[in-house]
């Protein structure tokens, strides 16, 4: 059992239970690149209320049940059971999204386990977070397109995976749904080269935010159709 990271607290979560580390390698930490946007939704003031959310890559879920279980408000009253302060503004659990957070079928035990871990004591906002399997580029098909968020964390960092990542966002996003994608800039990983190359191929890219000390860049996508749509009868051809 290993306690979520101290800066997570100030999200509301409860704990982060790390039942299966040692089988789960990079599944297993919440890192550095969560947090980061995690922070991101806080200062951006990111509205999760109403809207349909997946998690691709989850690992312990973090950010997708921080969309389930909050959003962000900059008003000034505080929720009589749950409101933790940031900073001049305050965190209040008020509805938040219907999200769904997915990962290889390995990691699934632990993040439906953190689902549990963090049940606040009102109940969820909302419906708790669905937690499923999701294989890029294999089994997403199996998924609707109706997004309104998807979000990503960290997940960028084998090559081989790069053309199977897009496939898949790209079918999650047919109907305008819009991609953050928190990355560890990792050379060895040629990062860069799935944002510049890959991703590019069938998305509007942006860079909303790059964290030098940490060198972690975030990215806003939408969607790219007349690019799609190009992909779409090249492979078919």
């Amino acid at each position: 059992l290993v306690i979520l990271p101290r800066e997570c607290a100030r999200f509301g979560f409860q704990k982060c239970l790390q039942l299966f580390g040692a089988n789960l390698g990079v599944a297993a930490p919440v890192w550095e690149a969560a947090l980061h946007l995690c922070c991101y939704f806080e200062d951006q003031s990111v509205e999760f209320r109403g809207r349909r959310v997946i998690e691709l890559g989850a690992g312990t879920g973090v950010v997708g049940i921080l969309a389930a279980l909050l959003r962000l408000s900059g008003c000034l009253q505080t929720h009589p059971i749950l409101s933790f302060h940031l900073r001049h503004m305050t965190l209040c659990c008020l509805p938040g999204a219907e999200v769904t957070v997915t990962d290889l079928p390995l990691a699934l035990p632990q993040l439906q386990a953190n689902v549990s871990a963090n049940v606040p004591p009102a109940g969820w906002p909302s419906a708790p977070p669905a937690v499923l399997p999701l294989c890029w580029g294999e089994d997403h098909l199996a998924f609707p397109s109706d997004w309104d968020l998807v979000l990503c964390a960290d997940i960028v960092y084998l090559p081989e995976t790069y053309p199977l990542l897009v496939e898949t966002l790209a079918h999650l996003c047919k109907n305008g749904a819009v991609v953050y994608l928190s990355s560890k800039m990792r050379r060895e990983h040629r990062t860069q080269s799935f944002y510049e190359e890959h991703l590019r191929s069938r998305f509007d890219v942006e860079l909303v935010l790059r964290d030098d000390n940490q060198n972690n860049n975030i990215y806003c996508e939408e969607l790219n159709k007349r690019l799609d749509r190009k992909q779409f009868l090249f492979t078919t051809e």
